[in-house]
């Protein structure tokens, strides 16, 4: 079980540090929002921060 938890971590670790990060514009393009692994798991997304960002 240990193995698998350092094996998970490991892989969260390099993911994180492959660049799985960006930045999503609204379709004004006056206002953005950065995310981390995902575009749809940022909070300002969720909370609508920025309103519609389809392009």
């Amino acid at each position: 079980m240990k193995n698998i938890f350092k094996l998970s971590a490991l892989a969260l670790f390099v993911s994180v540090l492959s660049g799985c990060t960006g930045s999503v514009y609204n379709k004004e393009k006056n206002c953005d929002y950065d995310y981390l692994l995902h575009p749809a798991v940022s909070i300002s997304k969720i909370i609508g921060g920025c309103g519609a960002t389809d392009k």
